[in-house]
């Protein structure tokens, strides 16, 4: 099927700036990778489609010569680049050792902010490289201390301060293994990530802070130690201020100010290039959460690439992107200190009552150059009226948009209300690989509401239902060579099965992520939704997120999610569900509005069959829309099997939902004359 977005060669949105891209590090290493590993057909720095091409035929120059440009330091050389290219199972840089947090910590200027602390106060405060490297070195002794060597796990329940990164970067420098999640999970639903891992020592804090209030989790975080049986210990962070209880989690506990107050040394412990760095949580909409294990070297080129390359991050710049630390995109963020550039953490709500344009009031203050957020941040902010440009935000040349679709009226809103010069660079990756698939560089064009291009070293396809790949027609988003961040395995997975299942088992060999995606004619990626959520009417394949885009677009609408659902008796429903602004109401009049928009914007296809309005939608912790859940509730499948209430926002949805379904299976259910069984 054409997607509707099609269009034969459309005119970009916004093209590079010729100087800027010449200037950028992404041409800086096309022009190095041309001279020193002879890159075929990149002849000019600049030509981003000729780069991707031969970073995807030539998987080993391209990836050592990432490895030469960043200049890794490995305490012993590698053999080969990629030794076996199998997925899964490919072996990159056998015979290299080396470790993260060397990197993380080794470009840092000493008497610049390697990291600086923000909250929705507006309070901030820095920590030099210097300073950071002291931390580390005194929290990775406090560690030792405590029992923990290579391939122990630290977990952390933290929110996103300074103390999380101090902290992982202890534990990396260790070589032992860092898992973290944000302090709004409940304590069983942490420990249900958390004990899988058997920790050695978990770090958590009093409290955070959202929207204008404290929340206090010392009682949280103790009943989560009580629930991790191999602790040893426990180190307690002062992060509001609060006192800690006397009584205090079973085992010893360490005050944050002596585990950081000491005077120590650092000398981080080269590990194997696939040694254990972090593991990562998915969802858990469905089931105990997989913990999705990554490498330090896998980690450490990737994010070099993606940063220092796609992101044009260096020395003198700063990253700000919201998130929380159980997202992805927290270890995004950390990693911004390989670059040498400094790594803003933000506590607190993207936007308080009091002040909710503080994210751009602070990337004003602070000089950021790269901010990042979700579509729906952007889509708030323009609804709400919002002028991001009576800030100074001269410093800012790209916003990054990750966590769902970024809808096409979201590209004019940033050329207006933002920057005329500021690339909007929406990107589509997963926390599977801990990176991207497909985004923007300084040398790519921007084209509303598409994705610039797959990311280098990405050989990214659409398949159709043959497995043949497509341009121009919507297919499932696959991966056809090793990636080095792909996963080393899932933890408690020892022979494999289900992460084979997780990505293999559609097209063996081949990762499958999950998405429908459309590769344009024009190099262009345009991202449809879940390939597990898609709407099947009449056999014809419909995106979700191209009816959320044309809907959400509407003053009158605050966030929408369609579904199909397959029935019983064969029939076929597809609802739309919508969040009213405030002030509106769901009359015949604006469902006919909706419509209308969906049928010109789209075609007479996506037209939902029921438009109802709800009081919210539900997402993952991590915002995204739980489109697969929801289908299922409305099936009529037990709550109890489709997903974790602590993985949802607001777990009320849940029983909403459900009893929806319910009651339109009521409805629909034939009359059975009396005494007929």
């Amino acid at each position: 099927m054409t997607t509707p977005h099609a269009t034969p060669c459309p005119e970009p949105f916004l093209r590079p700036d010729p100087r800027a891209a010449a200037g950028s590090r992404i041409a800086d290493f096309a022009r190095r990778a041309a001279r020193r590993q002879g890159a075929e057909g990149v002849q000019d720095p600049t030509d981003y489609q000729a780069l991707h091409h031969w970073s995807v035929t030539d998987l080993e120059g391209f990836w050592a010569a990432v490895w030469e440009y960043f200049d890794i330091d490995a305490a012993t050389p590698y053999e080969r680049v990629l030794a076996e290219e199998t997925m899964p199972g490919a072996r990159w840089f056998p015979g290299a050792t080396l470790n993260y947090a060397h990197h993380a910590l080794r470009d840092l200027h000493p008497d610049a902010p390697a990291i600086t602390a923000l909250d929705e106060t507006g309070a901030a405060y820095e920590i030099t490289g210097r300073q950071l490297r002291a931390l580390v070195a005194s929290v990775a002794a406090t560690l030792r201390d405590l029992g923990v060597g290579p391939g122990d796990r630290v977990v952390g329940y933290l929110p996103n301060t300074p103390h999380a990164v101090i902290a992982f970067l202890a534990t990396a420098g260790l070589g032992a293994v860092w898992s973290v999640c944000g302090q709004d999970y409940a304590p069983g639903a942490a420990a249900d990530r958390f004990a899988q891992l058997e920790p050695t020592v978990l770090v958590t804090a009093d409290g955070y802070l959202f929207n204008g209030a404290r929340h206090d989790r010392r009682a949280a975080s103790l009943d989560l130690a009580a629930a991790l049986p191999t602790l040893k210990a426990t180190v307690l962070v002062d992060h509001l201020g609060l006192a800690w209880p006397a009584t205090r989690a079973a085992g010893p506990t360490v005050p944050w100010a002596d585990a950081a107050g000491r005077t120590e040394h650092l000398t981080p412990t080269p590990v194997p290039f696939d040694h254990p760095l972090w593991i990562v949580f998915s969802s858990g909409t469905t089931g105990l959460p997989k913990g999705i294990v990554h490498g330090h070297g896998g980690v450490l080129l990737e994010h070099l690439k993606i940063l220092g390359l796609h992101s044009d991050l260096g020395v003198g710049d700063r990253l700000l992107w919201y998130t929380t630390t159980h997202w992805m995109m927290w270890n995004l963020v950390v990693s911004t200190l390989l670059t040498g550039a400094t790594a803003c953490t933000y506590d607190g709500s993207p936007a308080p009552v009091a002040r909710p344009d503080i994210l751009w009031e602070l990337a004003a203050r602070h000089k950021v150059t790269v901010f990042g957020t979700s579509p729906q941040y952007l889509l708030a902010m323009a609804k709400l009226g919002f002028e991001p440009s009576v800030h100074d935000l001269s410093a800012l040349r790209s916003i990054g948009c990750t966590g769902s679709t970024v809808p096409a009226s979201a590209y004019p809103w940033v050329r207006d209300h933002v920057g005329a010069g500021v690339q909007l660079a929406s990107t589509s990756g997963g926390t599977d690989v801990v990176s991207g698939f497909a985004g923007s560089a300084p040398t790519t064009p921007v084209w509303a509401g598409e994705l610039s291009a797959p990311h280098l070293g990405v050989a990214l396809a659409a398949y159709d239902g043959t497995g043949r790949p497509v341009v121009d027609q919507v297919g499932e988003l696959v991966v056809t060579r090793p990636m080095p961040s792909m996963p080393l395995r899932f933890w408690n997975d020892p022979d494999g099965s289900r992460y084979r299942d997780a990505y293999f088992t559609a097209y063996p060999g081949v990762w499958r992520h999950g998405d429908w995606i459309t590769i344009t004619g024009h190099g262009s990626v345009i991202v449809h939704g879940r390939s597990d959520a898609t709407l099947n009417r009449n056999g014809v394949r419909l995106g979700s997120a191209d009816i959320h885009d044309i809907v959400e677009r509407l003053p009158e609408i605050a966030e929408a999610l369609v579904i199909g659902a397959e029935e019983p008796d064969g029939g076929y429903w597809m609802p739309l569900f919508v969040v009213l602004a405030d002030g509106a109401g769901l009359d015949e009049s604006l469902c006919e509005k909706i419509r209308d928009a969906i049928r010109t914007g789209a075609s007479p296809r996506h037209v939902p069959d029921e438009i109802l309005a709800v009081p919210a939608v539900p997402h993952t912790k991590t915002g995204k829309k739980l489109e697969v859940p929801v289908k299922r509730l409305l099936q009529g499948a037990p709550a109890d099997q489709v997903l974790d209430p602590s993985a949802v926002d607001d777990p009320g949805l849940i029983a909403y939902f459900a009893r929806l379904g319910a009651e339109r299976r009521r409805a629909r259910r034939p009359h059975t004359p009396e005494g007929v069984s």
